[in-house]
């Protein structure tokens, strides 16, 4: 099966529709005020409504209250929330929502223990572990962490590239990979030839 490939940190429509043209499978909005990759709840309705009716909307969340999230569900409607915090496995079920639960990888943590009781998840996103930052960081980490097997599909992120993302699909087999500084000219702006060059290099592989 080739590999899906979601773009995260979009902030236009007309980003949105490149992406997609390119043969993205996801676009990824970024509804956490302090990233600077961030949208506001009317953009990313105006960006979801640029897409198309296969390309899936992912909204990312980081330790938002259930109202929140509530809230995010009833005006967005996006195919996928992204839990991208310290959100329990109870947090997460409470909303009966379709979830993607991102696991920052810390250097020296067992990983299989932190992906316990997300059973519910649609996929497992694996990121690089950052003491600032909550994603996004365009680090890399060991794959070798990763668990041998996971309750949901796995999801690779972090530090990745069109020059690295071929080998990473080859390395780690996962079911999508998740990329948004690697295909960047700046924060938030992504670059038609970088975002056509990943995307080729990860679904060639």
């Amino acid at each position: 099966m080739t590999v899906k490939v979601k773009i995260c940190g979009v902030t236009t429509p007309q980003q949105a529709q490149m992406i997609e043209r390119a043969g993205a499978d996801a676009v990824g909005l970024v509804l956490y005020a302090p990233s600077p990759r961030a949208v506001t709840l009317q953009q990313s309705l105006d960006v979801k409504a640029a897409l198309g009716p296969f390309c899936s909307s992912v909204a990312l969340l980081v330790n938002s209250s259930a109202d929140e999230v509530d809230h995010v569900i009833n005006t967005l409607q996006p195919s996928l929330l992204q839990f991208h915090g310290d959100e329990s496995a109870e947090f997460c079920q409470q909303f009966d929502y379709p979830y993607l639960r991102a696991i920052r990888v810390k250097p020296g943590e067992d990983v299989e223990k932190l992906i316990e009781g997300y059973y519910s998840a649609r996929g497992l996103l694996f990121d690089a572990w950052d003491e600032q930052r909550f994603g996004g960081t365009g680090k890399q980490f060991d794959w070798k962490l990763l668990p041998k097997k996971t309750p949901a599909p796995l999801v690779l992120a972090g530090g990745l590239t069109a020059a690295n993302v071929a080998g990473a699909v080859a390395a780690v087999s996962p079911y999508a990979v998740d990329v948004s500084g690697g295909v960047e000219e700046s924060a938030g702006f992504k670059c038609q030839e970088k975002v056509a060059a990943f995307i080729a290099a990860a679904k060639s592989a």
